[in-house]
C-alpha cells in the first residue's frame, strides 16, 4: 500500500453530481480531491444535452416568472404517487434556486434559461408551460488552458465532425439551413470556427449543453484548487467503526476528514444488476464505464440500493450505430421524433404510442406493445423530404451524404412503403394501412389515436416554423422512404443508494452512514424512477451535490 494521502472531502467520480460537490466543498474552505477511473473527466454529464429541472430558478425570477414552491411540489406529488417523499422533493426544491445562484455568482458556471420548456405532462394540472428549467451556457474551453485536454468530448454520434450543437435556435439555424439564408450564414460560421479550433487545438473550443456544464464546473473547481486525478479507479473504502474514512484509490490509501461523495454514474454497464433491476434487453447511452462501482463501494460500507422504482433506469429509445471495429455506439433519439412527418411501428406495421411524447414514455410504450418474449424493438419510418429537412438518427440532414449509413444497414430504405417492409421485416399490408391512416389524420392536424401533438411538451418539439395544422404532424407524402430500428435504453440509471435530504447514504435501519455521500446517478432518484420533466437527472445532480457539501463541511443551508 503506498504511503496515505488526506484530503477533507474525497470525491468518486466527476459527472455533475461529483463537480458540484466538490466546487461547494472547496468554496466552503474544504480540501478536495476527485478520482475518476476513466482517462479524461466529465461521465455521460459530458455527452448529455447539460438541462436541468429547478424550479423557481433564478432566471425565471428575472423573467418575472413566480410561483409557490406548492406548485412544483403538487405537480411531483402527483407525478411520483408512492413514490414521492416528502423530505427530499422539499430538500430539492427548497436549495435547487440557492444552488444555481451561487454557480451563477461564485464560480465560472454560467447558464441560459429554459423558460419557454414546458414540463413533459402537460395534462397534470401543476405541469409548467415554461419557467422550471435552465442550461449551461456555452463555454470557452480555452478557459481550461491545458486541462481541456483531459476534458470527456461531446458524444461522436451527436455531434457534426466533433462540434457540438446547442439545442434550441442553435439547432434550428442547423435544420434550415439549406432552406433560410440568414441558417446557412449562421451554421457557416459555427462550422468554420470549429475548423481553425480543430487545427490549433485538435477539438472544438466552443462548448455547450453538458460538455459546457461539466467545464464551467472543472474551471471552477481548479480555480479553487481541487485535483481532478484521472485513471485513478476507487477499489475500496476505508470503513472503522462504522464510520468511512476514505478510500483505497489505483492501489493508494486516501483519507478523508469529512467524507466520501459516491459519484460514479449509477449502473448502466452493471450485466449483473441490470438483469436483477431491469430484467429485459437494455442498450444504454451513458458512458460505458458507468459499471455500478458507486453502489458496490456504497453496500460495502452497508448502503441499501433501492428496488422499488417505477423503473430502474432512464429509459430512452437508441439505434444501434455500426463501428468499424464491430461495435456498435448507442445513439438516443431525444429530437426528431417529435417533429412532422415521422411515425414509429413495431413489427406488426402499426403504431404504438405518440412518437411526440418523452422519451421515457416512448420506450414505455415498447414495452407495453411487446408480446411477452419478443425482442422489444420498432421502428422510425419517414419519407424522403423528412430526413433531408431533419435527418434520422445518427443519418445527418442534408447536405451531409447517407450513403454510408445504407451501406452499413443502419439506415434502410425503400421506393415503396412495401419495399421498405420488406427490408425491415415489417408486415407490409398494415404499414401501407397505417401510413394512409396517419396521413388522413396529419392533414386534418388531429391524431385520433394518441393525441399527438395536444401538449405543450408536443409542440415544443415539433416544428411550429412548419406553418402546419399540427406542428407534430405531416403526411408521409413522397418515397423513397426510411425506417431506423430503435431498441430500449437509456441515458443512464435511476435506482440507486437510499439517501437521506442531506445526500448521507442510509443503512439497512434507515440511519445514515457516517461520512458517506452519494450523488449524481448513484443516489436513488428523487423521482423514483419517474420522468417528470426534462433535466430532472441533472437538476437533482447538482442540487444534492450543493447539499451535501455544505453538510459535510458543518455549514448549515
Amino acid at each position: 500500500m503506498a504511503a496515505t494521502e488526506t484530503c477533507d472531502l474525497l470525491v468518486i467520480g466527476s459527472g455533475a453530481g461529483g463537480l458540484s460537490a466538490a466546487v461547494t466543498a472547496a468554496h466552503l474552505g474544504l480540501k478536495v480531491l476527485v478520482v475518476e477511473k476513466e482517462a479524461q473527466y466529465g461521465g455521460t454529464t459530458a455527452w448529455s444535452g447539460g438541462w436541468m429541472w429547478v424550479p423557481r430558478n433564478p432566471l425565471a425570477l428575472d423573467a418575472g416568472i413566480f410561483e409557490d414552491i406548492a406548485q412544483p411540489t403538487a405537480y411531483l406529488r402527483q407525478e411520483l404517487g408512492a413514490q414521492f417523499d416528502a423530505e427530499r422533493v422539499q430538500a430539492f426544491l427548497a436549495q435547487g434556486p440557492r444552488m444555481v445562484e451561487f454557480f451563477r455568482s461564485q464560480t465560472a458556471l454560467q447558464f441560459i434559461d429554459g423558460n419557454s420548456v414546458p414540463d413533459f405532462h402537460g395534462r397534470n394540472p401543476f405541469a409548467a408551460k415554461g419557467g422550471r428549467s435552465i442550461c449551461a451556457a456555452p463555454f470557452d474551453g480555452r478557459r481550461l488552458g491545458a486541462h481541456i485536454q483531459q476534458l470527456k468530448p461531446p458524444l461522436a454520434e451527436t455531434t457534426l465532425w466533433g462540434m457540438g450543437i446547442a439545442s434550441g435556435a442553435e439547432l434550428r439555424h442547423f435544420f434550415n439551413a439549406m432552406r433560410k439564408p440568414a441558417s446557412l450564414w449562421y451554421v457557416s460560421q459555427r462550422v468554420l470556427r470549429h475548423c481553425a479550433d480543430l487545427l490549433r487545438y485538435r477539438r472544438g473550443m466552443r462548448l455547450v449543453n453538458g460538455n459546457a456544464l461539466v467545464a464551467g464546473l472543472a474551471a471552477s473547481a481548479f480555480a479553487q484548487g481541487v485535483e481532478i486525478r484521472t485513471n485513478s479507479p476507487a477499489q475500496r473504502l476505508l470503513f472503522e467503526h462504522g464510520c468511512v474514512l476514505g478510500a483505497v484509490v489505483d492501489g493508494s490509501e486516501i483519507r478523508a476528514r469529512r467524507g466520501v461523495v459516491l459519484a460514479c454514474g449509477g449502473f448502466p454497464f452493471d450485466a449483473a444488476r441490470k438483469q436483477e433491476l431491469l430484467g429485459h434487453a437494455h442498450w444504454s447511452a451513458a458512458s460505458r464505464s458507468n459499471t455500478g462501482d458507486g453502489l458496490r463501494l456504497g453496500e460495502s460500507a452497508g448502503g441499501q440500493v433501492a428496488c422499488d422504482a417505477v423503473q430502474a433506469a432512464a429509459l430512452a429509445p437508441v439505434s444501434l450505430v455500426p463501428q468499424k471495429d464491430g461495435s456498435f455506439a448507442h445513439f438516443p433519439h431525444l429530437i426528431e421524433r417529435a417533429k412532422p412527418g415521422l411515425i414509429a411501428v413495431t413489427a406488426n406495421g402499426r403504431r404504438f404510442t405518440n412518437e411526440a411524447d418523452s422519451y421515457y414514455d416512448f420506450v414505455r410504450g415498447m414495452l407495453a406493445a411487446t408480446p411477452a418474449g419478443a425482442p422489444v424493438q420498432a421502428w422510425l419510418v419517414c419519407d424522403h423530404a423528412f430526413i433531408r429537412h431533419y435527418g434520422l438518427g445518427a443519418v445527418k440532414p442534408a447536405p451531409m451524404p447517407m450513403g454510408a449509413m445504407l451501406r452499413n444497414g443502419y439506415l434502410q430504405r425503400g421506393n415503396t412503403l412495401a419495399d421498405l417492409a420488406l427490408a425491415c421485416g415489417i408486415a407490409a399490408a398494415n404499414l401501407h394501412a397505417t401510413v394512409q391512416r396517419y396521413n388522413q389524420q396529419a392533414l386534418e392536424g388531429r391524431d385520433a389515436d394518441f393525441a399527438k401533438g395536444e401538449t405543450p411538451y408536443n409542440r415544443v418539439q415539433g416544428d411550429a416554423e412548419a406553418g402546419l395544422a399540427n406542428p407534430c404532424m405531416a403526411p408521409l407524402a413522397q418515397g423513397p422512404f426510411y425506417a431506423v430500428k430503435v431498441v430500449p435504453g437509456s441515458l443512464g440509471t435511476f435506482a440507486g443508494l437510499r439517501t437521506n435530504a442531506s445526500a448521507q447514504v442510509l443503512d439497512a435501519r434507515n440511519q445514515p452512514i457516517p461520512g458517506l455521500y452519494a450523488g449524481g446517478n448513484d443516489m436513488h432518484s428523487v423521482m423514483g424512477g419517474s420522468y417528470p420533466s426534462g433535466g430532472i437527472t441533472l437538476g437533482p445532480a447538482m442540487t444534492f451535490g450543493y447539499i451535501a457539501a455544505h453538510h459535510a463541511a458543518g455549514v448549515d443551508l
